[in-house]
């Protein structure tokens, strides 16, 4: 099974990666700067570098083209002057419907989640004034896949660690997880979008997940 890992240099990203080459995958790493990725420890036959621009739309769908899922951990800055996220799911998106590509997972932000009366997390008073530029961001990715026709699942992490994998951590779809300790490590998230590409629980869901 091929996979095409988008922001595959960033945290999250590196260990997707590295595990879905232990799980047997034949992974598509994209990025700008993918060549750093490519070590002694992971430069075997199953694992591809593209050195792309994911804004570019011949050098994603050339990255998609003939996969059978497409993984989004794509990154940017907190601001929201960085449009990575929400532009460069619409160009992922625009790409695999043109190659027939239909399974995606990406990421976004707990702030995306339902809050249980019907609107986002994010929109509540007491939400992190901090946090609603890159929310605005997430919002925008999650509403381009909704609207994609694509199976998607948009997994709403909490802030993120860098550790490998516990297997302790919870999910729940559409809301926050309960008593969530908003934080998830890295590993674990990685863990959980790759196990969900052939268990497809979550399909055209957000997901909500936490240590």
């Amino acid at each position: 099974m091929i996979l095409t890992i988008f922001g595959a240099t960033g945290m999250v990203g590196k260990k997707l990666v590295r595990y879905a080459l232990a799980d047997g995958y034949d992974v598509r790493a994209f990025g700008r700067n993918v060549e750093s990725l490519i070590d002694a420890d992971l430069r075997n036959e199953h694992l591809t570098s593209i050195h792309g621009y994911v804004f570019n739309e011949t050098d994603v769908y050339n990255a998609v083209n003939g996969a059978d899922a497409v993984l989004s951990v794509l990154g940017g800055n907190f601001d929201g002057t960085d449009k990575t996220r929400s532009l460069g799911i619409k160009n992922i998106v625009a790409q695999m419907q043109k190659a027939g590509v239909k399974r995606i997972i990406a990421l976004g932000g707990t702030g995306v989640l339902d809050d249980g009366k019907g609107n986002y997390i994010m929109d509540s008073e007491d939400y992190p004034k901090q946090y609603l530029p890159v929310g605005k961001e997430h919002l925008q990715a999650y509403l381009n896949l909704k609207d994609s026709g694509l199976d998607w699942t948009f997994v709403c992490a909490p802030d993120i660690h860098d550790a490998e994998f516990t297997n302790k951590y919870k999910t729940n779809a559409t809301y926050e997880v309960a008593n969530s300790r908003h934080q998830i490590t890295s590993g674990d998230l990685a863990e959980f979008m790759l196990k969900e590409v052939p268990d497809k629980s979550f399909i055209r869901v957000r997901v909500g997940i936490s240590n």
